[in-house]
């Protein structure tokens, strides 16, 4: 039996949405799993639309476009309301709660409420990686991959003088408990 899981990011340029999806992508490349990233965003570089989809799977991927998902991350209050019904029964939904003020509608899914900007000032004192709290609390809740595995992609990611970024990124992966 095939296990496939149909991930859709949403937020607004800026908030890391898509590099949260290529980092997912990577993770399952790095475990050799079959995989499909689709980045999407407005014109403006920061504050327009920005939305991808990363599919995960142990057999080949028809298409990177899909209709429903498993997990939504939905780090802005426009993303959740536009985004909320693509999620299947019994699906993951991520909420950015600091820029959520509406909570989901929804009562057959499992939420969860994920501060990402207050952990990263507060635990880590940079606003600048509050996506990846939100990707190590989707990391850690839907089992996408070991620390291990996402070291590898920051080493891979993070190279030259971005190196150096690796650890606070590790930190604010791990930053993040239910």
């Amino acid at each position: 039996m095939s296990s496939t899981k149909k991930i859709y990011i949403a937020g607004f340029g800026g908030q890391g949405v898509l590099l949260i999806g290529q980092m997912l992508a990577y993770a399952a490349l790095f475990d050799d799993k079959e995989v499909t990233w689709m980045p999407a965003y407005g014109p403006e570089m920061r504050g327009g639309t920005a939305n991808c989809t990363v599919c995960i799977s142990d057999k080949p991927i028809a298409s990177p476009v899909i209709t429903e998902c498993d997990i939504l991350i939905a780090m802005n209050g426009a993303s959740l309301a536009k985004f909320e019904h693509m999620v299947v029964p019994g699906g993951e939904l991520f909420v950015n709660t600091g820029l959520c003020p509406n909570p989901p509608k929804r009562k057959d899914i499992n939420v969860h409420y994920v501060d990402c900007t207050n952990i990263a000032e507060e635990k880590l004192n940079s606003n600048k990686v509050a996506n990846m709290v939100m990707l190590g609390a989707v990391n850690k809740i839907a089992n996408i991959a070991s620390l291990d595995t996402m070291f590898k992609v920051f080493e891979y990611t993070l190279k030259g003088p971005k190196a150096k970024l690796i650890p606070l990124n590790m930190r604010a992966m791990e930053a993040w408990s239910e």
